[in-house]
């Protein structure tokens, strides 16, 4: 887990990103990651954020419930980027289960005070188009029944450019970092602007 910024804690308003590889610059540098960026930004803007990236490699829904708690307890965030399920979709988990494990992240940081956004991902199309595009809704569907803001891809721009993309096709390179930022930054700043 990295604390991204320096900042007076006491003052401080707190932004946690739950996520998987995507989010935990994976394969590059962290201070090269879209979080690490994010916070530069926000520091530019105010010294009053600190961004708490718990994003961890291979993370799945399930795994980020059992991390949930502990980190709405101990950070005490006002905001939480949820960024997981394509571990999930990879291994084959049924939609079901995916969408109740993402519900179930969006109530814990409701009912801790924090405002959520969802950021949607999509699979390889190899793991065919019925459960990939149910994959994909299951993000609206769940951001519209909790009534929270939602990325519709992170890797919008980037997935399907070779040049951002790390060797594995999966994941992002530091090039495409700025742009999956781009992807997410209109909607953080809606956030902290609520």
């Amino acid at each position: 887990m990295l604390l991204i910024g320096l900042v007076n804690t006491v003052q401080a308003k707190t932004l946690l990103v739950l996520g998987d590889s995507l989010s935990a610059a994976y394969g590059i540098s962290p201070s090269e990651g879209w979080v690490s960026l994010m916070a530069d930004r926000l520091s530019q803007e105010s010294a009053d954020y600190q961004v708490v990236n718990a994003s961890v490699s291979g993370e799945t829904t399930s795994g980020g419930l059992n991390r949930l708690p502990s980190l709405l307890a101990t950070h005490t965030p006002q905001w939480v980027l949820i960024e997981l399920g394509a571990n999930d979709a990879l291994r084959g988990t049924p939609i079901s289960v995916i969408r109740e494990n993402l519900s179930t992240l969006i109530e814990l940081s409701l009912a801790a005070d924090a405002q959520v956004l969802l950021i949607g991902i999509r699979i390889p199309s190899n793991y065919g188009a019925r459960y990939g595009d149910a994959f994909f809704e299951l993000f609206t569907e769940v951001a519209d029944h909790y009534e929270v803001d939602r990325v519709p891809f992170l890797l919008e721009n980037v997935a399907l450019n070779w040049d951002l993309m790390q060797s594995d096709g999966l994941h992002p390179n530091a090039q495409a970092q700025p742009v999956i930022l781009d992807n997410v930054w209109p909607f953080v700043e809606r956030l902290l602007e609520d």
